[in-house]
């Protein structure tokens, strides 16, 4: 549980970096990183697509995931 809120937490901070504009604060994007992994998972559990395992791979899972949940965000703030 622990190791995956530490890899949604630093996945929340890259997706913040990457979303130019789609930011919320360091900490907002911390908690949807979290957040975004968990929905990093079921997406490419949906598309049956598998990056691999290891602590990369769940990193960049949490990254696409997170980026997802602050696109919808950001669309929901407006």
């Amino acid at each position: 549980m622990l190791y995956g809120i530490l890899i949604g937490a630093v996945a929340g901070f890259l997706a913040g970096k990457l979303m130019k504009g789609g930011g919320f604060g360091i900490l907002i994007n911390i908690i949807l990183g979290i957040v975004g992994g968990f929905v990093g998972s079921w997406l490419f559990g949906l598309a049956g697509i598998s990056i691999g395992t290891g602590i990369i791979s769940d990193l960049v899972t949490g990254v696409i995931g997170a980026v997802v949940v602050l696109f919808i965000a950001g669309l929901v703030k407006k």
